[in-house]
């Protein structure tokens, strides 16, 4: 399965053909048992650089358990509904370097929500075999009405359910809630109000985006030094 994430062509047959292969492995069914932890993961980026994160937090209060990162070249360009040929295999070694591995990991980007089902996080559940949410900040696919703050509505896509718009708060657009792999459309909305704390994104994301984004920080503050130990 490691061209699922680094193929060795780019071609946008070549890159169809495993999306294909991840839609059709993957499940929208609850497939896990109790949820003790969770982890969010997000990337962010600096002149050739990839930083992805992971945040691994305790499910019952959201404390921080972990926090691992990578940073590595970028070796794919950005791509709409490519995604995860850019960052997927970042966070999959970001995610492998903690030292337990998450009961459910929520993603920043999309699931099943996703013009063929094979959103970034459908990709990374099917292959690590775990279940997975996408969070997106936009409809990338699908139509819904907006909802009212606390409301959740369902985005639908040719007539089936894709996930949902969820208006987490009055200061924000409402977010994209979608299952990526082993998790029903139900449930990972039910996952992701129980992680909300008034804040836009859910913690596991929100708390992986500001992890990013501090690393980035410190490598622009420590400049090319940096850089050039990479």
């Amino acid at each position: 399965m490691d061209e699922w994430l680094e193929p060795n062509s780019h071609s946008p047959e070549f890159l169809r053909t495993i999306q294909s292969r991840i839609a059709a492995s993957v499940s929208t069914e609850d497939e896990f048992g109790e949820l003790e932890t969770i982890a969010g993961s997000d990337c962010a980026f600096l002149g050739d650089r990839i930083i992805c994160g992971v945040v691994l937090l305790e499910y019952d209060t959201m404390d921080v358990i972990e926090k691992t990162h990578v940073v590595q070249r970028i070796n794919f360009p950005y791509i709409p509904t490519y995604l995860t040929f850019r960052e997927g295999k970042p966070i999959v070694d970001a995610l492998s370097e903690l030292g337990k591995k998450p009961d459910l990991l929520m993603v920043d980007g999309c699931g099943i929500n996703h013009p063929r089902k094979a959103g970034l996080a459908t990709h990374i559940g099917v292959v690590m075999d775990m279940p997975t949410i996408g969070i997106a900040k936009n409809i990338l696919c699908g139509e819904a009405d907006r909802p009212d703050v606390g409301e959740a509505k369902p985005l639908l896509y040719h007539g089936d359910q894709i996930g949902w718009l969820l208006k987490t708060n009055k200061r924000s657009n409402p977010i994209v809630v979608a299952p990526g792999h082993r998790i029903s459309v139900d449930t990972c909305l039910e996952v992701t109000r129980k992680c909300l704390r008034g804040y836009k994104l859910p913690e596991p994301t929100r708390l992986a985006h500001m992890y990013v984004n501090e690393i980035k920080r410190d490598m622009l503050e420590d400049g090319h030094e940096v850089l050039a130990e990479l």
